[in-house]
């Protein structure tokens, strides 16, 4: 008898040591498309309700309903994004050359807007060491090279792996077709093959699906659309490079209290400083009656209820995720700050009814 449970303990042993080490094989082989497959599976997570909705009204199964829902996701998405980023791309080339090349004066533009505010205002600058132009110059052109020609360096780097990107690219939209078409499915056995009771994998699975679609159209969605709005504005007005400024706004929307402001605000106090006065008033409008109610109107609308994470942990988990994974890290950093809240309160609850239980 003991002879039998140890043969079964090693046995048992031995194929949990398979199983994980053919996991990790698994991630191992799959890993230089990760990327890829988590924008699939973003993309099928996102889309799924409507999916659901064109099988429910299109005849032709669930492959016909899969197909119509990824041709909407390429004509709605993939195609605006991509014409998109052509032109930030070229902006970013193009001011990141000529900062280069010392064709952009930085000291004549802080020198016009030192000079155009107000006295008590430049007093103040000046004492507190702000005032003088070649304390801030090295940090400027140092931001400037570091952020624009990160965007430069990428654009390079996406022309001379053509054929990679391609590829991702081909690999996303292909894994994203049978995601949607089968993603219920994948989900519930993933539910159940995990090593954890029934119940708790089944919240874990609807509250990583939650905070996904809450974070893609609470930060991704209401950034673009601050970003559009701000490049619109910018590009009334005058400014250059309009359309990779709203790309900066939205990056700098995910961060709470100043977001946006971040970069209109410089910007129409510039314009005010240069006696361009009514394009700094728009600009100002636009930043504060637009803009600014954008994030206040579209949030409740898109994302419903609160997710349940606070607004520090959203900051830090975002951040986080983006020095760590990249773009995939704006969504990936609060699902997994979400998962650790929920399987905390899952571990209490079980606490508390294991007490009273006893």
């Amino acid at each position: 008898m003991a002879i039998t449970e140890n043969t079964r303990r090693d046995e048992r042993g031995g194929f949990l040591l398979f199983l994980a080490l053919i996991t990790l094989a698994l991630v191992f082989v799959a890993w230089p498309f990760a990327s890829a497959l988590l924008w699939a599976v973003l993309a099928a997570i996102m889309f799924q309700p409507l999916y659901c909705a064109i099988l429910r009204t299109v005849r032709g199964g669930e492959n016909r309903a899969a197909i119509i829902t990824l041709l909407i996701l390429t004509v709605a998405i993939i195609v605006p994004a991509v014409l998109i980023g052509e032109v930030i791309l070229d902006q970013a080339t193009d001011v990141y050359l000529a900062i280069q090349e010392q064709r952009i004066d930085a000291s004549f533009y802080f020198d016009r807007i030192h000079d155009g505010l107000p006295l008590r205002l430049r007093e103040m600058l000046d004492a507190s060491g702000y005032g003088e132009f070649e304390a801030l110059q090295e940090r400027v052109s140092q931001f400037l090279r570091d952020s624009l020609g990160a965007i430069a360096q990428r654009a390079l780097a996406i022309g001379g792996n053509a054929f990679a990107f391609v590829l991702s690219f081909g690999l996303g939209l292909y894994v994203t077709y049978f995601l949607l078409r089968d993603g219920r499915r994948i989900g519930a056995v993933v539910a159940q093959a995990l090593p954890l009771e029934p119940a708790i994998a089944g919240r874990l699975v609807e509250k990583f699906v939650a905070i996904v679609r809450a974070t893609i159209k609470g930060s991704i969605v209401v950034g673009l659309v601050q970003g559009a709005l701000g490049a619109a504005t910018f590009w009334i007005v005058g400014v250059p490079s309009a359309v990779l400024l709203g790309l900066l706004m939205a990056i700098f929307s995910l961060l709470p209290a100043l977001g946006p402001a971040i970069i209109w605000l410089p910007i129409a106090i510039y314009l005010l400083a240069t006696s361009a006065i009514w394009q700094g008033l728009v600009v100002i409008a636009s930043g504060v009656l637009v803009i600014g109610l954008a994030d206040n109107v579209l949030r409740p609308i898109l994302v419903g209820r609160d997710t349940g994470i606070p607004d520090w942990i959203v900051l830090v988990s975002t951040l986080g995720g983006i020095a760590t994974l990249g773009l995939g890290g704006i969504v990936i950093g609060p699902v997994i700050a979400g998962l650790f809240l929920a399987s905390w309160s899952l571990f209490r609850e079980q606490r508390e009814a294991a007490r009273d239980a006893a």
